[in-house]
Order: C-alpha cells, then sequence, then structure tokens
C-alpha cells in the first residue's frame, strides 16, 4: 500500500498527495480490506520539528502495524482544514485524524457527512456521536503522582512546575493535578508559565528563577522546552522529572522519573475497534482505570519506573494512588484556579 506522502504546501499539497496516494494504493485494491484500512493525520506544523508535529506523524505510523495505509498532510491551516478532512473522508479513509484540539469544530461540521469515518483530534477535549472523538491520557492522575513524588522528595517543603499554554485543558489537568497532591503532601507550589513550549532556554531560566525562591524540585508539561528545565535542575542539584528516557541520559542523577506517552497504545487499541466497525462520538481518556491500556507510565529508564533515590516507602505510596486511581476510590478534578500560575 506504499508509505506516507508529505504534503509541503497547507492546501494544493493535501489534494496533490491525496491523489498519489490513491495512486500507489491501486495495485492493492483487489483486496477489499486494503481498500478500506487506510488513516491519515492533519498537521498543524512539519513533521520534522523534533517536537509536537513529530510525535502526530509517530502515532501515523503507529497504526501501520494494525493494518492501516497511511497519508499525512502538513502546515494545515484553519481555513482549510474542513476541506482536508472531507477529501480524506470522500476518498474512504477510515481514520482522519487531526493533531490537536483545535480540528474538532472542522470535524464536527464535515462528520456527520461521512458516518463510516472515525474523526479523531489528537489531544483534544471533546466529541460528537457518532463519529468525531478526541483521544488523551489522563493528565490528571500522573501529575497528581508527580505532585506527591516531588513533595515527598523535597527538602525545602518547595515544588515548582513550569507549562506552556496556560487554560489548554489537558495542561489544567496536568499541573491542576500536580498543584493538589503536591500540597495534600505537605509542599507549597508554585507554578510558572512560558509562552513557548519549545524555547529550552526559556525553560531554563523559569526553572534557574524558581530553585532561587527555594524550589528543589521541578516538574512541568513542554515539549522541547523540557530539556532546559532538566537543565537547570541539573546545574543548581536540585530534582526534576521529565518527559522521556533521553531526559534521564541528560541528568541520571537528578530525574527521578518521566511521563512515558503510550499515543500508540492508545491509538492502536481505538483503530483495532475502528476496524470492526466502532464508531467513537466522545471523548475517550487513556488511564489507570482503562487498564491494560493506560495511555501513560512513569519510567526512570527501561525497566525501572523510579530513579533508586527515590525511597521504597514512597514508591509504595505512588503505586497505592495508582491503585486507587484504577479502582475510582481516587479521583482528581483540577480546575483552572488549580493550575493558576503563581503560587
Amino acid at each position: 500500500m506504499g508509505g506516507p506522502m508529505k504534503r509541503q504546501k497547507p492546501l494544493a499539497s493535501w489534494r496533490s498527495a491525496l491523489a498519489a496516494g490513491l495512486l500507489l494504493a491501486a495495485p492493492a485494491l483487489a483486496g477489499p480490506a486494503a481498500a478500506e484500512d487506510r488513516a491519515a493525520i492533519l498537521l498543524p506544523g512539519s513533521i520534522n520539528d523534533q517536537s509536537w508535529n513529530a510525535l502526530g506523524y509517530a502515532i501515523l505510523m503507529s497504526l501501520k502495524p494494525h493494518g492501516f495505509a497511511t497519508a499525512y498532510s502538513e502546515n494545515v491551516s484553519d481555513a482549510d482544514e474542513a476541506e482536508a478532512l472531507r477529501d480524506y473522508a470522500g476518498h474512504g479513509y477510515q481514520i482522519v485524524m487531526g493533531h490537536s484540539g483545535r480540528f474538532v469544530s472542522a470535524m464536527e461540521q464535515v462528520g456527520p457527512d461521512f458516518p463510516k469515518t472515525q474523526f479523531i483530534a489528537v489531544s483534544g477535549n471533546e466529541g460528537m456521536a457518532p463519529n468525531v472523538m478526541s483521544i488523551d491520557w489522563n493528565n490528571a492522575q500522573f501529575g497528581c503522582q508527580l505532585g506527591h513524588l516531588a513533595a515527598r522528595m523535597s527538602k525545602t517543603g518547595r515544588v515548582a512546575g513550569v507549562y506552556g499554554l496556560e487554560g489548554v485543558p489537558n495542561i489544567t489537568a496536568q499541573a491542576g493535578g500536580f498543584r493538589i497532591c503536591a500540597q495534600q503532601a505537605g509542599a507549597k507550589v508554585t507554578i510558572l508559565y512560558v509562552k513557548d513550549m519549545e524555547d529550552a532556554a526559556a525553560a531554563k531560566e523559569a526553572g534557574l528563577s524558581l530553585i532561587a525562591q527555594g524550589a528543589d524540585v521541578l516538574t512541568g508539561k513542554l515539549n522541547a522546552a523540557e530539556s532546559g528545565l532538566i537543565a537547570a535542575a541539573k546545574e543548581k542539584g536540585v530534582f526534576a522529572t521529565g518527559r522521556g528516557l533521553d531526559q534521564t541520559k541528560l541528568a541520571p542523577d537528578r530525574v527521578l522519573t518521566n511521563i512515558i506517552e503510550d499515543w500508540p497504545g492508545m491509538f492502536g487499541n481505538t483503530a483495532d475497534q475502528v476496524k470492526q466497525g466502532k464508531r467513537f462520538g466522545t471523548f475517550v481518556m487513556y488511564g489507570y482505570d482503562t487498564a491494560p491500556v493506560t495511555g501513560a507510565s512513569l519510567l526512570y529508564q527501561e525497566g525501572k519506573p523510579f530513579n533508586p533515590v527515590v525511597p521504597a516507602a514512597v514508591v509504595k505510596e505512588l503505586d497505592d494512588m495508582a491503585k486507587q486511581f484504577a479502582t475510582g476510590a481516587l479521583k482528581v478534578v483540577p480546575t483552572r484556579e488549580d493550575a493558576r500560575g503563581g503560587s
């Protein structure tokens, strides 16, 4: 069925690439399943950004082992979203994704015309029956665990978070969950927001500022800028949590754990159900209560959830929290006030 087709320009690019995709698919049309099992994603930027849009491309590629041929469109502007969605759906794509919650509105506009297509907003928080959905992981649960971990590992009793995109629901969930659970564990919490999720220098400056105010454990939800936060922790000898195993490598003595997002697991599970004829019209949020696919996990390095410096008693507390989330005995529902900037 050929590989993904790259789009060079916002409008004409996805039209020409879609046509190219159909030509590549033609030799396989003798098998009915091959004609049906196709997935595409619309990206707001370039797959070469080594950050958010690269993640979108990786999500798309993760559907290949599930039997989907793939195509994608880069640099899709707001004005082009609905037409791009319509073109893919009109050419028989079973799954059409948009890489952020901003695509939901266009999906709600187009969805009723293509009931056989599953439209999915990556990291959105809305859905519309019968075939427009959002998928994300439970940022509140994992933010809560990081807050508890930070408070228990702090010697100064002050911990801090650095985030971008203030007010975006998944940021509110994670930052708010962090504050709620860190405070419950006895720590004082300060949250700062930076303008650019990709600006490592700004994140490092924010981290150094928080450390100067007494914070000795840092967390955050940033893209490329996360490395700046780790650099600040390493430079000043405090602890931090990250978003990938590469950040453990940057500062193995300073990183306590990382939130590892399992987008292939979430989308693979959904794609398998779509292939079987199911359609979703809701916001599906994966967490400890949706095992075996939990959407994310805490991992310091392969086979180790936490840095060895984390005491066994604290690890048990975090494991117990996960079990309580799984059973529903523990729920965290952060508000924008919980996620506010400042102390």
